[in-house]
């Protein structure tokens, strides 16, 4: 099996590393990853710009290269340039630093290289670590549980024509997994005003998360539990109920 990694940490992050390392037991592994910290950008692409792509010394066991481009872009650029005399058999990305759950994901470059993963006709899986100040100790943990994961997908593909796996691994003692829902992720004091010296208003994007009562089945109660949460996420948003509705009413 041929698997392409990838994230939106960076080249050198320990997520994607002890990853590379645990699933290199069980397949070849190819890295492609930004060549800096790119978390956030959704699924941005880089049209405007030449990408550059660099050979890395990783790891020995692992054939890998840095692009300065954005996550999608590593998906897309690994697979129809630098690997294409190569079958991937699957893409994974992250493992992620902080946990991309609920609406989250629509923001998560983590989520997004994964779904271009999906665009390329590969199966795909995103995995994120519930926490920040991760050790190489927890991320190797992490690892261990998505290899085991692989392997009892590894002859049920079939599950990814449609959908990619999103995997939120909890930052405590982990009772089991859970098959889940996205919950709905709501933040307070999002946006801080401020000035500069010179009197020029700029402002910062971060906030708190909100406490929020979920639903039982959802990937935020299923952390917040102690499980970690397995969500099939789709790419098709089509409304379909409005479809029928839209379709049954005259607009010009």
């Amino acid at each position: 099996m041929n698997i392409l990694i990838t994230n939106d940490d960076g080249i050198y992050a320990d997520g994607m590393i002890e990853l590379a390392k645990s699933i290199s037991d069980i397949a070849n592994v190819y890295i492609v990853a930004p060549h800096t910290q790119r978390s956030a950008t959704g699924h941005a692409i880089t049209i405007h710009d030449p990408i550059i792509i660099k050979e890395e010394k990783i790891l020995s066991e692992v054939t890998a290269y840095s692009i300065s481009g954005t996550p999608a872009d590593c998906v897309k650029v690994g697979i129809e340039s630098i690997l294409k005399d190569i079958e991937i058999d699957l893409v994974l990305s992250g493992i992620n630093n902080g946990a991309n759950l609920g609406t989250d994901v629509i923001y998560s470059g983590t989520v997004s290289a994964a779904i271009e993963g999906l665009i390329q006709k590969k199966p795909s899986i995103a995995i994120s670590y519930d926490g920040f100040d991760v050790s190489k100790d927890n991320y190797e943990k992490a690892a261990v549980y998505i290899k085991d994961i692989i392997r009892n997908l590894e002859d049920k593909m079939d599950i990814f024509k449609d959908c990619i796996l999103n995997i939120n691994v909890p930052n405590n003692n982990i009772k089991g997994y859970k098959v889940t829902k996205l919950g709905i992720r709501e933040y307070d004091n999002v946006i801080e005003e401020r000035l500069s010296p010179h009197g020029k208003k700029y402002v910062w994007i971060g906030g708190q998360v909100r406490k929020l009562e979920q639903e039982k089945d959802s990937d935020i109660k299923a952390v917040e539990d102690g499980y970690i949460s397995i969500t099939p996420v789709n790419i098709d948003m089509t409304n379909y109920k409005k479809v029928e509705m839209l379709s049954n009413i005259k607009l010009l």
